[in-house]
Formats: C-alpha cells, structure tokens, sequence
C-alpha cells in the first residue's frame, strides 16, 4: 500500500473509458484515485452523482476523477446507464458519469493501493480516496467505511488547500478555506525566531512558532484555477 509522500502504484487497468496505464497517463494534472464497495448500491450511487456533478469544479483545478470497485465492466456500464436514466439525487438527474471507472474483479488494484481492509470487508474495496499530484506522488489518503458516504466539501478542499501550499509555500490551519489566513512555517532558528517577533512584517505571530499570513481569497483562486 502506497503512503503519502510516494510515488503512486503503476498498474494497467480496464476502464468504462478504455484501457488506461495509471497515474502516468495523469501525468501533469492532479487525480482523485478512489474506490466504491459496489455498483447498484445506494450510497454508491449518491456518491457517482456527487462526482459527477462536481467534475467542472475538478476540472478548474486541474483534477481527474478515477474510480474503481472489484465489479466487473459489464456491472459497471450497466449501473452508469441506470444512474443517468432512472436516478434523482438531491435535484440532480441525468446525470452521465464520463469518468473512468476500474474493472477489478481480481482485485488486484484494490489489494495493491489497501483498498480491501478485511475487518471491514473481505469482498468488497472500502471508500478510499487516494490524492495523487500531476508529479505522481501520492500526496493525501482518505479512509471511510462501507456505511459512510464522502464529504465532498472535503475533496475539494484537500484540492485547493494542497495547491496553495505548493503555489505559496505555506500550510493550512484547520478548516482552512481559500481566502483564510495561512500558517507560515516555523523559523529554522533561534535568531530568525527572534527577529520574526521583533520585526513588523505581514506576518501575524501569536507565538514564534504559530505565525499567519493573509493571501486574498482572488489571489489563490487566481493561481491554482485554469485559466
């Protein structure tokens, strides 16, 4: 099972899209790598919609969707075509999931990126979520049970606040959103910790080690979203 800061499994997969080598094909954007337990299953099915419906705002930040569950192909046309004909989540119908979505029967992808945790489920991939950056490397891992269905607030989240701290060079407090203030990181010595408390900057210290910094809302979207 690959961790956060490696480099991403490579492995060839049949998708609802046509055969894919992955992450390489992805190479350049960032990938959201996810699995669902099965098809024709209702918290599935209201996460396919979710995704699918969010692929414009994915796409703005330079992000693909991949999915995988250890049905099979045929399973996985079949439930696509009954969620854009039959299905209504949350006002959202007709819905046509244009993603790849991973055959693995063998589960052989599954057991590769951890997805097949056995306390939970011997036969069936847990909600994983693997977010993997245009270089290759994993660079966040998400965990839910069968039971649990995503935050999908979370997902872009993640996104955004994972690009702003490439872009600036900083990190993100907890519940960070775009045009919060960030945390800038922690001096590397006593003198620039002192000089960090001393000098009038636009830095705000609340100690020498919990610094922040305000970049403008405009500014972030403006770096991290396609233009």
């Amino acid at each position: 099972m690959p961790r956060i800061g490696e480099m991403a499994p490579s492995f060839k997969a049949v998708t609802t899209q046509g055969e894919i080598q992955f992450p390489e094909q992805f190479a350049g954007s960032w990938v959201i790598f996810f699995s669902h337990p099965a098809d024709f299953t209702p918290v599935c099915t209201s996460e396919f919609i979710t995704f699918a419906s969010l692929m414009g705002e994915f796409d703005k930040l330079n992000t693909k969707l991949v999915g995988l569950s250890v049905d099979g192909l045929y399973s996985h046309i079949a439930w696509l075509r009954t969620i854009k004909e039959k299905i209504e989540y949350r006002g959202l119908k007709n819905v046509e999931v244009t993603f790849p979505l991973i055959e693995d029967i063998t589960m052989e992808v599954a057991k590769k990126y951890g997805m097949i945790q056995p306390g939970e489920s011997k036969t069936k991939a847990v909600r994983a979520v693997f977010v993997i950056d245009p270089k290759g490397m994993v660079r966040a891992i998400i965990y839910y049970p069968l039971s649990l269905g995503r935050n999908f607030d979370e997902l872009v989240r993640v996104i955004q606040a994972l690009q702003t701290a490439d872009a600036f060079s900083v990190a993100t407090p907890a519940d960070w959103r775009p045009g919060d203030d960030v945390i800038v990181p922690p001096p590397g010595s006593c003198g620039t910790a002192k000089e960090r408390m001393e000098t009038k900057t636009d830095i705000t210290c609340k100690d020498w080690f919990f610094c922040t910094k305000k970049i403008d809302k405009e500014k972030v979207l403006s770096t991290i979203l396609k233009k």
